[in-house]
């Protein structure tokens, strides 16, 4: 009853604020928040102005729902996300997946910056993400199903959309945008993994380690949205590069692929 109340008080908030029913809903990760500054007739909302909203608190991430105009479409995005392992619950972080389902978003673009497992990718890559293995050790579906935004047990068979996939990757190739498919996995964080949990990442079949992402598209999914992500390799994960992981190094090669990055979620708005 909190949760759905939490929710719905986020929503009328917001809705307060602004009239128009965005189509395409964007979660923008460390460093790539910079693509809300392309929207046209912009409308910022922090979340420090919901009352009773999670508020993040990692550098590269505002912390904001900007609504705007791209691409001939009315979108929202959220520049910044929440993450795990800052102490929210699962069910906090994906708060505003499920406040973006109920002001009528059908099709949500994850991005985050990941490190690479991937060996022949070099950090600036940009991976389009066909599948996640979660090992983070939570679900946001835990506890209490919400009836009326998705099913006790979703089907997660096809959780970034291969339609949508499909559609993007020669638009992307004729645009002579580099875009490789990989899978994702998520760790808790806020360490960075090891060595070893990164060789354990490549055995179980990812290209790409992050801290988020996972519980957005499953809760997305819940909630019955189509779903598209791509990783923007920064880094080398743990054991691949001879100097230690620092989270500058993500914010700087963000920046620097900045320009390739809009391009590539320009198409992706296109054929939501």
């Amino acid at each position: 009853m909190k949760e759905r109340m939490g929710i719905s008080s986020a929503f009328y908030r917001i809705r307060s604020l602004v009239h128009t029913v965005p189509s395409v809903g964007l979660i923008l990760g460390s460093g790539l928040g910079d693509f809300c500054d392309t929207l046209e007739d912009p409308v910022v909302i922090p979340f420090s102005d919901i009352p009773g909203f999670p508020v993040s608190t990692v550098e590269g991430h505002t912390g904001a729902f900007v609504f705007g105009r791209t691409q001939g479409k009315y979108v929202v995005a959220l520049r910044g996300r929440i993450h795990y392992y800052e102490g929210y619950t699962p069910r906090q972080i994906v708060m505003p997946v499920r406040v973006m389902a109920k002001l009528g978003v059908k099709t949500l673009i994850l991005t985050n910056a990941a490190g690479g497992v991937n060996p022949g990718w070099p950090a600036g890559t940009l991976m389009l993400m066909k599948d996640h293995i979660n090992y983070s050790g939570m679900n946001p579906l835990i506890g209490p199903n919400l009836e009326d935004f998705g099913p006790r047990f979703p089907d997660m068979s096809d959780v970034y959309s291969r339609e949508l996939r499909e559609k993007l990757k020669p638009l992307a190739a004729a645009e002579g945008i580099r875009l490789d498919e990989g899978v994702y996995v998520m760790f808790s964080g806020p360490s960075y993994e090891t060595p070893a949990e990164v060789r354990f990442a490549r055995i179980m079949g990812g290209d790409a380690v992050g801290m988020s992402t996972v519980p957005e598209a499953i809760a997305a999914r819940h909630c019955g949205l189509q779903v598209m992500g791509v990783s923007c390799i920064t880094n080398l994960a743990a054991g691949m590069q001879a100097t230690p992981l620092d989270h500058s190094e993500v914010v700087e090669t963000a920046n620097r692929v900045k320009a390739e990055f809009t391009r590539l979620l320009r198409l992706m708005i296109d054929i939501a």
